[in-house]
């Protein structure tokens, strides 16, 4: 992802307007030596927002009018972002979750591993769901985009509810246990006091990873199962009905539960 690095100017005068130097909130002296705005007073301080970093996606030209994924990468088209709750309330900017879905508009040639060649098993059209942090954001054609591998994708939505994902490779879907309400002594527990659970019902299990031949390994974990699972792995979601779901490897499942 490119970043902008913004060296720019900030505020000080009458007013004592605060300043960021780097991440410090300060507040700049006055009678500083800066440039002056004229009638309004102000002046120009050049220590504020210094080091100030702004990430930006990067932008592609508009001369260029497709892109092609190399190997096992894909672009995806970015689900916009939420702009409104469920009940019609505007949020801003800082309160929008960061989207983790979108359309699949293209995809490489796949890979080779061994003596096989792979194929990505995602097409044009799909809606999938990937990692949070994963792959090189870009703006393309006036939207959005995203190129990613394959194994960043944690699965395929076949509705718009989380609950029929399914899970692509070793990645496995499961609804959570909601957390406790009460103490062991029965005393109610506010929602900051409410320890986060990890434990959960297997909903979906993908079908596994590839060994070093290029063949499918399956999972030996099962859906119906109860497990224990690593307490910040995986991506948490909300289903429509309003339950707490995470997508996570294999891997981080400790334990089944019975």
């Amino acid at each position: 992802m490119a970043s902008i690095h913004i060296s720019g100017v900030g505020l000080a005068g009458k007013s004592c307007l605060p300043c960021f130097d780097g991440l410090r909130f300060s507040r700049p002296a006055f009678g500083a030596s800066s440039s002056s705005l004229g009638a309004s007073g102000a002046i120009l301080d050049r220590r504020c927002f210094r080091g100030l970093v702004v990430k930006a996606a990067t932008v592609v030209a508009p001369k260029y009018t497709s892109i092609k994924p190399l190997g096992e990468r894909v672009l995806v088209k970015i689900k916009t972002l939420e702009e409104k709750t469920t009940g019609g309330i505007f949020l801003p900017t800082s309160s929008q979750s960061k989207p983790q879905g979108g359309e699949v508009v293209a995809v490489g040639e796949g890979r080779t591993i061994g003596k096989s060649k792979v194929d990505i098993s995602v097409k044009p059209g799909a809606q999938i769901v990937y990692s949070k942090y994963a792959g090189t954001e870009l703006e393309f054609s006036g939207a959005n985009h995203i190129i990613l591998k394959e194994d960043d994708i944690v699965g395929i939505l076949q509705t718009d509810d989380v609950k029929d994902l399914q899970p692509l490779n070793d990645r496995v879907l499961i609804k959570v246990v909601p957390a406790e309400e009460k103490t062991a002594g029965g005393l109610l527990l506010t929602e900051a006091a409410k320890e986060k659970p990890s434990i959960g019902t297997v909903i979906a299990v993908g079908p596994g990873p590839l060994d070093e031949e290029g063949n499918r390994k399956p999972l030996t974990i099962s859906p119906g199962s109860t497990v224990l699972y690593s307490k910040y792995a995986g991506n948490e979601f909300k289903g429509a009905e309003g339950s707490d779901y995470i997508a996570l490897r294999a891997s981080d499942v400790m334990a089944i539960l019975s």
